[in-house]
């Protein structure tokens, strides 16, 4: 009982001086690839305050709060995001701002708070906001996400996917949505691969290929670019079914018959104007009409995340 006190006391400091999520950054600068273990963490983080970009979500001062995935710096965010903001503000007749977030907890904490009116990201958190904070899908990307997780040919040692429990896996930090549907195979916490963390789908497949891990988990168009030669270097050992792309939700600060003008705004020529940086970090493809039920169920994915229990 006294070593558990101990630890636990170790690992409040830990917590409270930032070293535990600095750690990532210092090592994605570096180029390094790391174990993404402490991505999950017990239920004390919550406890512990996390610095954010402002003082107040813009929410305070009356405004819509537009926010997005903490994916790169507040420079570059800006400029993504600010069209798409400013012609919102002239659809809706209200200001809407966009809210920065520069890593994933809080992110997630604003989000569980019900601070955001209106978010771009992925389909989990689609699902999750659609199921517990009464978001409404308007547009979404049209290309479905399909994950495979794939290991060396040669590797006999992994025949199935349950073999991978205990084992290396290259995967991106959770909750990436491909790191997500690999964990949501394996319902035993104990019994689950470890994850080594590697920034990009290329560099995933190189490090497995490698040796830095027994497999990885890569969108099915990765893996057909990497793996092209007449000769398979890679087996599957599990392929996900199809999800639906990244979206744009409002909540219910936004009124429901404002929901059919934003959607046509965002579709129209002005719209696409507005949107275009924004859809030129994803792919360059043009929004489609979301709806509520293709997002169904898929909060799941996020049952194991901090802030989404």
């Amino acid at each position: 009982m006294q070593q558990k006190s101990v630890t636990t006391k170790i690992l409040y400091l830990l917590l409270s001086s930032g070293l535990v999520f600095s750690a990532p950054t210092f090592a994605e600068q570096a180029g390094k690839v790391v174990p993404a273990a402490f991505h999950s963490l017990p239920a004390i983080a919550p406890a512990i305050p996390l610095a954010q970009p402002e003082k107040a979500l813009a929410s305070t001062n009356g405004d819509l709060v537009f926010s997005a995935p903490p994916r790169g710096s507040q420079k570059e965010e800006m400029a993504v995001y600010q069209p798409v903001v400013e012609y919102l503000s002239k659809v809706i007749g209200r200001n809407v701002v966009f809210q920065y977030s520069d890593n994933w907890l809080s992110y997630s904490k604003e989000m569980t708070a019900g601070s955001y009116d209106i978010v771009f990201d992925g389909p989990a958190f689609n699902g999750w906001r659609i199921e517990k904070m009464g978001h409404t899908p308007l547009i979404k990307l049209p290309e479905d996400f399909v994950f495979v997780v794939i290991t060396k040919t040669d590797n006999d040692r992994i025949k199935q996917l349950k073999d991978l429990a205990g084992r290396k896996v290259c995967a991106h930090a959770p909750p990436n949505l491909g790191t997500l549907t690999l964990q949501a195979q394996f319902n035993n916490p104990a019994r689950e691969p470890w994850i080594i963390e590697v920034k990009g789908w290329d560099n995933a497949y190189k490090a497995m290929m490698s040796g830095q891990c027994v497999a990885t988990v890569l969108p099915i168009n990765n893996l057909t670019k990497n793996d092209k030669g007449p000769i398979r270097a890679t087996r599957t050992l599990y392929q996900h079914k199809p999800m639906p792309n990244q979206a744009v939700s409002v909540g219910p600060r936004i009124a429901p018959e404002l929901h059919a003008k934003i959607a046509k705004a965002l579709l129209s020529e002005e719209g696409k104007r507005a949107t275009e940086k924004l859809r030129a970090t994803y792919a360059g493809k043009e929004f489609v009409p979301a709806t509520r039920a293709e997002y169904s169920g898929l909060s799941d994915l996020l049952k194991t995340s901090l802030y989404y229990r």
